[in-house]
C-alpha cells in the first residue's frame, strides 16, 4: 500500500508492490423531477454525508483506476461502514500480475478517524500485525493512498460541491436514482467537514495537484448515495535517471475513484486493533 502520497504511481504501484457516483443530494420528495433548481440540487448534494450518518451503516464496494507506465491498474475493495462511529472495514484486492496470476494477498483495511490500519501489508510486516498510518500525515488525506477512498470521506467531500447540475434520472441495481454532477472545492469541503474528517481533508486540499475535483453522484429517493465517482489528480515525482543529476520529473496522475453503497442498516461491528497488535518496526519499501 502506498505510504507517501506525493508519488503518483505509488498509489497504484504501492498497491501492487505492497502486495496492495449518485450525489448525496438528499433526493427529497419535493425535488422537481425534470427541472430541479441549481439551489435545490446543490443543497441535496451537500446533505448527502449527513443522510448517511442518519442511515447508520451500509455495505460498500470501491474501485480505484489509474494509469501508470502505460498500464491501467484497478484496485477493488468491499466491506462495511459504520457512519455514526466513523469506522469501516474493507478487503482490498490488488491487481493481478501481467500473466493473470494474483501476485499479492488481499489487504484488510480498517478506516477510522485520523487513521488507516492495514493487515497483510507485506514489505516485512509480520502476518499477524497491523500497520497504522496517520491519514492527516498523507498528502492526499488517504483519499487515494490506501487504494480505496474512505466512503464517509468521499461523501464529506460533497459538502464542498460547486456548479452542481441535475443530469436526470436513471436506474442503479434496480433502484431509481437521480444523477448530479459538478466539481468539488477541496478547501471548502475541508472547512465544512465534520471534526473527525476535517484534518485528513485539509491535508488533501493542500496535497492534490488540482484544488477542484469533478464528481458524479447518484441518490435514491431517500437521498442516500448509491454511487459516487471522483476524479482526483495528484503529482508523482519520478527519480531522475542515473547520471542525470539530482531531482526528478514531476507528472500529474489522474485517478478515478468509485464508491457504491447498498445494504443500508446492515450490522457493522468493527473493532480497531490493540496497541500490542500494531507493528512498530521499519516498513520496507518495494
Amino acid at each position: 500500500m502506498v505510504q507517501q502520497h506525493g508519488r503518483a504511481a505509488q498509489a497504484a504501484a504501492a498497491a501492487a508492490a505492497v502486495g496492495l457516483t449518485f450525489l448525496t443530494t438528499g433526493c427529497s420528495a419535493d425535488a422537481q423531477a425534470d427541472n430541479e433548481s441549481v439551489a435545490g440540487a446543490t443543497a441535496a448534494v451537500h446533505r448527502a454525508a449527513d443522510r448517511l450518518v442518519r442511515e447508520g451503516s451500509s455495505q460498500a464496494r470501491t474501485s480505484m483506476e489509474m494509469a501508470t507506465g502505460g498500464t491501467r491498474v484497478t484496485i477493488r475493495g468491499q466491506g462495511v461502514y459504520d457512519y455514526r462511529a466513523h469506522v469501516g472495514r474493507l478487503k482490498v484486492v490488488l491487481p493481478q500480475d501481467p500473466s493473470g496470476v494474483a501476485e499479492h494477498r488481499p489487504i484488510t483495511e480498517l478506516l477510522a478517524p485520523g487513521a488507516l490500519y492495514m493487515k497483510n501489508r507485506g514489505a516485512g510486516v509480520p502476518a499477524d500485525k497491523w500497520v497504522r498510518v496517520e491519514t492527516a500525515s498523507l498528502s492526499d488525506g488517504n483519499l487515494v493512498t490506501g487504494g480505496a477512498t474512505d466512503p464517509l470521506a468521499a461523501a464529506e467531500l460533497l459538502r464542498g460541491a460547486r456548479r452542481v447540475t441535475y443530469a436526470g434520472e436513471s436506474e442503479f441495481a434496480g433502484t431509481e436514482v437521480r444523477h448530479y454532477r459538478g466539481i468539488i472545492d477541496m478547501a471548502a469541503a475541508a472547512r465544512a467537514a465534520s471534526p473527525a474528517s476535517r484534518p485528513s481533508l485539509a491535508a488533501a486540499a493542500k496535497g492534490f495537484a488540482k484544488d477542484q475535483v469533478p464528481f458524479d453522484v447518484y441518490l435514491d429517493d431517500q437521498g442516500r448515495i448509491r454511487k459516487l465517482r471522483h476524479r482526483f489528480s495528484f503529482v508523482n515525482t519520478k527519480a531522475a535517471g542515473t547520471g542525470k543529476g539530482k531531482g526528478g520529473k514531476r507528472e500529474v496522475v489522474d485517478v478515478a475513484s468509485t464508491t457504491l453503497l447498498y445494504g443500508f442498516g446492515v450490522s457493522a461491528k468493527i473493532e480497531l486493533p490493540d496497541t500490542k497488535d500494531i507493528f512498530d518496526g521499519k516498513i520496507a519499501e518495494n
